[in-house]
């Protein structure tokens, strides 16, 4: 799933005008139209975990061409994100708002008609150019509609209710759909919210006004190329052989477009990257401990939806059921960070919180078998997303702290491109796992063993690099 930070403001109460007649509800509309592409997206990504069996399957997809499905989408997503924050300041945010919105639903009626797996690939990194435009743009836009701070910081609580409650339905969404209606239903149930989207957004919410801004033209292309050829280095090694000189190739163009993108940046005058932030550790530590979390957390979340199904027998309906455990809990995890987060500090939150997440995973690959019962499964899987919960709005809590009011924009940006590349890594990463120990239970054990070094990793981060700046 994929969640915008943004910085908190703090602003007594007094300082917000009284509410006008009619304000609440439009408040209201203003809020569900902003949410749609948002939950759009949302009930996409954890869909597309239960359907992967069943895709596979219909359109006769190999491992790396599954991983394609799932990983072409946040490969958009994670490359275009930072120029679709410069985009809608450019051009002004409803606008970027509207055509991410268009191009997304125009691409899943694509994907509805999919008559293959390589159309199915086109139509997932369509989607996410869509997500990427939108994306950012819709918080842009919900700032900009709620500017008292004190109506703003409950809309926001509300905000997250309704993504993350999207983000936990989705699977059994998911399962609901593929199970009875096919998998072409999963593309097909974002056309009418699209549409009402579009419908609606330019009636209810206002536009923001442009401001000039550099694109960064060549650095962006300098990313998008490096993601592109690790990915096909990841997604394809395990077919065409880690030695091919397709894959080895692919990991060259990675290197040196990585250093390319590493020299425009330390040159150029306009970075797309925060250089400056990244001097404090705390800035640091939180974008290293934001990708491992992203790549244990969605590379886990693919690798079950697979496992559920293919190891255990389980349809999609069940499946998808199976899986709420590990989502539904993650509000919980919110809800102890809101209570207890400001009193231990963000430092003990995030680190003994990716602690508990790496210990709930370290057990299920140590005790995973065939006889192993559903419950047990379902009770580690919970107990690590507990932690889950906590972890993510205590490391947007380091970050925001490092990055200060005057770089919450461009810190938060950063932070979320971070994340959804260690999400296209994960993806990628497991998959190639799952094919190296044969799929089933010996491929599951290896995944969730890669899952538990990553988020102890992030943990270790946590207590080494987030420390108050002397």
């Amino acid at each position: 799933m994929i969640t915008q930070t943004a910085a908190p403001r703090r602003t007594a109460r007094a300082a917000s005008p009284p509410a006008r007649p009619g304000n609440a509800s439009r408040g209201g509309l203003q809020l569900l139209v902003l949410a749609l592409g948002f939950v759009m997206a949302s009930l996409d990504t954890g869909i597309m975990n239960v359907a992967a069996n069943d895709l596979r399957a219909h359109l006769g997809l190999t491992m790396s061409g599954l991983t394609w499905v799932v990983d072409g989408y946040v490969l958009a997503f994670a490359s275009l994100l930072l120029l679709a924050g410069s985009l809608a300041k450019r051009f002004g945010a409803r606008r970027i708002y509207l055509i991410g919105l268009a191009a997304f639903t125009a691409a899943s009626l694509l994907g509805a008609a999919a008559p293959n797996g390589a159309a199915l690939v086109a139509a997932r990194f369509a989607q996410g150019v869509g997500a990427a435009l939108f994306m950012p743009s819709s918080l842009s836009l919900l700032m900009n509609a709620f500017p008292e701070p004190a109506r703003r910081a409950k809309i926001l609580g509300i905000w997250t209710a309704i993504v993350s409650t999207s983000i936990g339905l989705a699977p059994s969404i998911g399962g609901l759909l593929v199970g009875t209606l096919g998998w072409r239903s999963i593309f097909l149930v974002n056309l009418p919210i699209g549409i009402v989207a579009l419908v609606l957004t330019p009636r209810v919410i206002a536009a923001v006004p442009a401001r000039g801004s550099a694109l960064g033209g060549s650095g962006h292309v300098l990313g998008l190329l490096a993601l592109g050829s690790l990915s096909y280095g990841l997604i394809e090694g395990p077919d065409k052989g880690w030695s091919s000189p397709w894959v080895l190739g692919a990991f060259a163009v990675t290197t040196l477009a990585g250093a390319g993108f590493a020299v425009r940046e330390r040159a150029a005058r306009t970075p797309i990257l925060p250089v400056s932030l990244f001097a404090d550790g705390r800035f640091a530590a939180a974008n290293v401990i934001g990708f491992l979390f992203n790549f244990a957390f969605y590379g886990a979340l693919f690798v079950l939806g697979l496992f559920l199904q293919t190891a255990r027998g389980a349809g999609p309906v069940t499946a998808g059921l199976q899986m709420l455990p590990a989502v539904l809990i993650i509000p919980l995890g919110n809800m102890l960070y809101a209570r207890f987060g400001l009193r231990i500090g963000n430092r003990t939150a995030l680190t003994a919180s990716l602690a508990v997440s790496a210990a709930g995973y370290a057990v299920l690959f140590l005790i995973l078998t065939p006889g192993l019962p559903y419950w047990v499964i379902a009770v580690l899987l919970a107990v690590s997303n507990v932690g889950s919960g906590i972890a993510s709005p205590a490391m947007t809590g380091v970050l925001m702290a490092a990055a200060g009011s005057e770089h919450a924009d461009i810190g938060s940006a950063t932070m979320n491109a971070n994340r959804q590349i260690g999400s296209l890594v994960g993806i990628a990463g497991m998959g190639a796992a799952l094919t190296a120990a044969g799929g089933g239970y010996p491929g599951a054990t290896l995944a969730f063993a890669l899952t538990t070094g990553a988020l102890a990793a992030a943990a270790v981060v946590g207590w080494l690099g987030v420390r108050a700046r002397a």
